[in-house]
């Protein structure tokens, strides 16, 4: 009896262990050139290096009710217009999942083509106001993402699964 009871001791903590090395990441993002899906491809390929379980998801797929299925979410898109988020696919349904966010482990990353990342910024703002815990520097970049910054987004990756 003692020794079944050691076996199953023994499992449960290397179960528990396990959920912990596994964390389900999801990285979700909208591109419009490919830029922000090369960032995109970066940070689930940190992730996965770090032991977790990735899911690659469009804004249409993550909402209210599914964004608990993930331990930490990557969130990616590119600025567009005057500096903000795309209009008519992120922005509606990162508003609906804003109230979900708090205490969620979240990343932001982006391209752009003109200004400085002020979309970021206030990318990153509501995300805190929201009350979600940033797991490091959001990656932002360019026009096409260079070595640099798909190193950056594969750290951001890593650092999310942690």
């Amino acid at each position: 009896m003692y020794g079944l009871t050691w076996v199953t001791l023994l499992n449960n903590r290397m179960a528990g262990e396990w959920r912990k090395i596994m964390s389900k990441v999801a990285v979700v993002f909208w591109s419009q050139t490919g830029n922000t899906e090369a960032l995109a491809n970066a940070v689930a390929d940190g992730a996965k290096s770090a032991g977790a379980e990735v899911s690659v998801l469009g804004f249409g797929d993550i909402n209210s009710s599914n964004i608990d299925s993930y331990d930490a979410i990557a969130f990616g898109c590119p600025a567009m217009g005057a500096e903000q988020l795309e209009e008519t696919e992120v922005d509606p349904v990162f508003t609906e999942i804003e109230s979900s966010l708090s205490g969620k482990k979240i990343a932001l990353f982006g391209s752009y083509g003109w200004g400085s990342g002020e979309w970021m910024e206030e990318w990153e703002n509501r995300a805190k106001t929201a009350g979600a815990n940033l797991a490091g520097a959001s990656v932002i970049c360019n026009e096409a993402p260079d070595d640099d910054a798909l190193a950056n987004a594969k750290k951001l990756g890593e650092t999310l699964a942690a």
